[in-house]
């Protein structure tokens, strides 16, 4: 099941969280709230949105010359 929380903290910071999305649809989903309160201060993306059609896209850096 697809799910948006929002939470509003006493100091009025906002946290947005998807759940059951994959890939970038959980940022097109979510994109109404940062229209409505203006610009995003951070983004931590979770590893669903590195899959793609369930299945986890593993990129690798190399880190040696």
């Amino acid at each position: 099941m697809k799910q948006i929380i929002i939470d509003i903290c006493s100091d009025g910071e906002v946290h947005v969280e998807t759940k059951g999305f994959t890939g970038s649809e959980c940022l097109e989903s979510s994109q109404f709230v940062k229209d409505l309160l203006g610009s995003e201060v951070e983004r931590e993306l979770v590893p669903s949105f590195y899959m793609r059609n369930r299945e986890l896209v593993r990129r690798h850096l190399p880190l040696c010359g």
